[in-house]
Parts: C-alpha cells; sequence; structure tokens
C-alpha cells in the first residue's frame, strides 16, 4: 500500500492546457470619438465655473481617460491575448482599433508565418558515421493561448525542439544506402524531411504552433572523416561502373558465338572458344587500349 503511495506521490503532475477562445472588442473608432467628445464637454463645464458642473467635468474626463486607456490598435498578422484579474479572458483577432477593458493586461503575440534555420549540429548517423546536418522550420502560431501560457518563450521553444527532432531523425538513418534498403538522409530527402516535420510538429504541440514545412540545408561527413567517407563513395562508383561494363561485354561475347555459329563462318572448338572468350574480355573490359599480338603459328604451337 505504501508503495502504490510513493508511486502516485512521485508521478508527474498534468497541467491542464488553456486553449484559445476569441474575445469580441468594442469599435475603437467609436470610443475614441465619445471619449475626445467627453474631454471636451469636460473642459467647457470646468470653464463655467460652478460646483456642479466642475463635478460633472470630473466624471467627463474620468470617462474619457478611461475609453483611451482601453484603446488598442491591432496591426494584420498580430493578435491581443488579454488577461484580466491574473486570469486568461481570450485573443481579440480582430484589426484596426479596437477597444477592450481599459483593466485588462494585453499581450501581443505574432501569428506571422517564421522561418527558423537551425545550428549546424554534428551528431552520428544510423551507421555510427559523424555528419554535420542543419534545417530550415517554416512555423506558425495557431494558438495564441498555448503560446503565452503553456511555455515560457515559445519562439525559444520551437528552437530548441527543432534541434532536438533533427538530431532524432539524424540519428535514425544512415548518410546513404549504398548497402541497404533504408531511407538515407542524402537519397531520401521529401521522405526524411516529411519525417521532421512531423516530429517537429509533435513536439512544438504544447505551444499552440503549426509546423508548415521542414527542410534539411546542410548535409556532410564530419571533416575527420569525410576524406575517407569520399574514398568509399568512389570505390562504390568504381565498382558500379565496372559490374555494368561486365555485365555488356559477356552480352557482346555471347552474341559474337551465337552470330558465328549461326552463319557458319568458323568452327570453334570449346579450347579455341575460351581463348576467343579471354581476348574479347579483355579488349571490352580493360580500360586502357589493347595492343594487338599476330600469331603466325597456330592456337597448338
Amino acid at each position: 500500500m505504501s508503495t502504490a503511495t510513493e508511486s502516485t506521490t512521485l508521478a508527474p503532475r498534468r497541467f491542464t492546457a488553456v486553449d484559445e477562445r476569441e474575445l469580441g472588442s468594442g469599435p475603437g473608432i467609436a470610443v475614441l470619438i465619445a471619449s475626445l467628445a467627453a474631454y471636451l464637454g469636460g473642459i467647457l463645464l470646468a470653464r463655467a465655473g460652478g460646483a456642479a458642473e466642475v463635478w460633472t467635468a470630473v466624471g467627463l474626463f474620468v470617462l474619457g481617460t478611461g475609453g483611451l486607456s482601453g484603446l488598442t490598435a491591432i496591426k494584420p498578422g498580430e493578435v491581443r491575448v488579454v488577461q484580466l484579474f491574473g486570469g486568461y479572458r481570450g485573443t481579440v483577432r480582430t484589426t484596426g482599433l479596437r477597444w477592450v477593458n481599459l483593466f485588462a493586461v494585453r499581450r501581443r503575440v505574432s501569428v506571422r508565418i517564421r522561418n527558423k534555420e537551425t545550428p549546424t549540429v554534428k551528431v552520428n548517423d544510423a551507421d555510427g558515421n559523424p555528419i554535420e546536418i542543419a534545417a530550415v522550420v517554416v512555423w506558425q502560431v495557431r494558438d495564441t493561448a498555448r503560446a503565452t501560457y503553456g511555455v515560457e518563450n515559445f519562439v525559444a521553444f520551437v528552437d530548441i525542439q527543432s534541434e532536438a527532432a533533427l538530431r532524432h531523425v539524424a540519428n535514425g538513418h544512415p548518410y546513404d544506402n549504398a548497402d541497404s534498403d533504408a531511407l538515407s538522409l542524402r537519397d531520401h530527402t521529401d521522405e526524411i524531411a516529411g519525417q521532421l516535420a512531423a516530429e517537429i510538429a509533435a513536439r512544438v504541440v504544447p505551444a499552440g504552433v503549426d509546423v508548415i514545412e521542414a527542410r534539411i540545408t546542410r548535409l556532410s561527413y564530419a571533416p575527420e572523416i569525410a576524406q575517407v567517407m569520399l574514398q568509399r563513395q568512389q570505390a562504390g562508383a568504381v565498382i558500379a561502373a565496372r559490374s555494368r561494363i561486365v555485365d555488356g561485354a559477356v552480352g557482346m561475347v555471347q552474341m559474337a558465338l551465337s552470330r558465328l555459329a549461326e552463319e557458319g563462318i568458323v568452327e570453334l572448338d570449346e579450347e579455341r572458344k575460351a581463348a576467343m572468350v579471354s581476348n574479347l574480355l579483355v579488349v571490352l573490359c580493360g580500360d586502357r587500349g589493347t595492343q594487338p599480338i599476330v600469331n603466325t603459328g597456330s592456337l597448338y604451337q
């Protein structure tokens, strides 16, 4: 019983996320005109000099000040997160000059599309080879309440989570797939970019952020193994080229022997066929020009 109690006590606490809700606002232009009219009326009444007029003028000044204090100019691409007496009241998304409660705290949050290029990080790929990789992430704030109250700093949160996701994706895939059919960082850029975007999007959910796109902008071997890996790539290319050359040469030799047999040009026994095949393969597979040798005798001398 005590063990269950201790495990319950040590379990991580979960906090309910604050989701965005739209908050209505008053027409700012009308409130501005009314506030200026209240100021003007207060000035005229104050000049009258009577006690009743003075108190009325004070009331008009208070109303005008309250009206002006609640005015908020909202530009396109920005919203205001309204907080009143410590509680979240809503988000004003209507652009222009708007009026909200003068006692409310209005926080400016940009909902424009942003892009962030991660620093070049040095990680090990799935084969254990050190590589250098960087990516660009295109993102936008979707839920302003989560961006404001869900994390301490949503911009820094996205930056750190993007780098962490990039490291995790790079660790899970090889640099290239020369020896297997697995997804590689170099040869499957679209698939890797999709995985990277999905992982970043899952990590930044608490911040109310949508990931639009993620792309790898830099990918290379670390300097300490770059020369060795270059030699391995060159060797692989040479082997692949030689394999194609041999396949083509075997086909040409087979075609030559078939044509000679079909047209009856010359009859060759097995030993002469072997000699002919050897000579043709030397000529077709060699990387340098061959020097012909004229044999004045026979094959058996």
